[in-house]
């Protein structure tokens, strides 16, 4: 065979199969009634990413929220199923409301798409399980996104954990909410959902319950709490009638404690944790800014202040990791905070915490 053929036909293949990797990634976008919607809608601009087709049957929503972002008309369809016959996306990012990503991993799996849902991943184990079991059997990537899943901030307390920086774990305080969906003016389809007990499986619990059970089953390597305990009470009769909108959560583990406060009644806006271990403490402020006290004495301590402007990509926001794992670029580690394995043991244990906060009394995990 002629060498220099050879050589064209290797450089063909090289060619092909560089120009695959760099065609963007088809995404379908089912519910837009999330208020972290504007996220994917953005991404349109991005040239790795193409949204292909939008599930929603609010023709007001839509036209707004597509005029807002540049988005056709012509790509939004009233039901999932004829937005995934039509436009065929290798994955399908859901914003609508929690009770609903069940039916979209039920619609999307069968058919082989990749399903990214914006946290928590559902409202009960039940749902949970029904939606595991579907992701294994069809073989897709099943995927949770939390807005702190990106902070470089969690990445590094992860990291000088890990270290034995400050030694091991004894107690992990995770504190996630604002002052609650109707002061802050969330919209009014956004509301209708996220204040709902069946559409998001009940208020303040699951919507800002969700990150710190995220968080500590990710620094407890996958390990399931011994217990959970709940408090809930509602302070916002006015604005959240049909919901608790503070609630705080204990989670004990066999060599440390997680205490989790979520709530709708913060005067300000926080997503922030602290890290106790036996040497010193980790404060991850916000989502860049770091403080590490190594013990001096009764109470003293020496102070290491870090700013950390950005993850590296493709671990700096949702959609890049999604290609990524979709691509096979990269490998989601055990119990990752996007995986499947950790947002099931988020769902058990916010099950929990609702049952605990109910009954009044510690529930004990099987």
């Amino acid at each position: 065979m002629n060498f220099k053929f050879i050589l064209s036909l290797v450089f063909l293949l090289a060619f092909s199969k560089y120009s695959f990797a760099q065609k963007p990634l088809k995404v379908g976008v089912a519910g837009l009634t999330h208020g972290h919607v504007g996220w994917i809608l953005d991404a349109n601009k991005r040239s790795d990413l193409e949204i292909v087709g939008i599930a929603e049957p609010n023709r007001e929503l839509a036209e707004r929220l597509c005029k807002n972002y540049g988005i056709p008309m012509d790509l939004v369809f009233d039901s999932l199923e004829e937005m995934l016959e039509a436009t065929k996306p290798e994955a399908v990012t859901a914003f609508g409301n929690i009770f609903d990503h069940l039916a979209v991993v039920e619609a999307c799996a069968p058919k082989g798409i990749h399903v990214m849902a914006e946290k928590p991943l559902a409202v009960s184990m039940e749902h949970a399980s029904k939606m595991e079991a579907l992701a294994i059997k069809h073989n897709i990537h099943l995927l949770t996104n939390y807005e702190t899943t990106w902070y470089p901030s969690v990445e590094r307390a992860g990291e000088l954990l890990e270290s034995g920086q400050v030694g091991e774990m004894r107690k992990l305080i995770v504190r996630d909410g604002h002052r609650g969906p109707k002061k802050i003016g969330v919209s009014a389809e956004f509301l209708e959902w996220l204040t709902d007990p069946v559409l998001n499986g009940a208020g303040a619990i699951i919507d800002f319950g969700c990150y710190g059970a995220n968080i500590a089953t990710w620094l407890n390597s996958g390990q399931r709490p011994t217990s959970v305990t709940a408090v809930a009470q509602q302070f916002q009769p006015e604005n959240n009638p049909k919901v608790e909108d503070d609630a705080t959560i204990i989670l004990t583990y066999k060599n440390s404690q997680a205490i989790l406060e979520p709530s709708w009644n913060w005067p300000i806006g926080r997503k922030d944790m602290e890290i106790y271990g036996l040497t010193g403490a980790i404060y991850a402020d916000n989502g860049k800014d770091l403080r590490v006290r190594i013990a001096e004495g009764y109470d003293g301590f020496d102070e290491e202040k870090i700013r950390i402007e950005k993850r590296d990509a493709p671990f700096d926001d949702p959609f890049s990791f999604l290609i990524a794992v979709i691509r096979g670029d990269i490998q989601m580690k055990p119990y990752d905070l996007s995986s499947l394995e950790n947002n099931l043991i988020v769902v058990e244990i916010l099950e929990a915490a609702i049952k605990s906060a109910k009954e009044g009394k510690t529930i004990y995990l099987k």
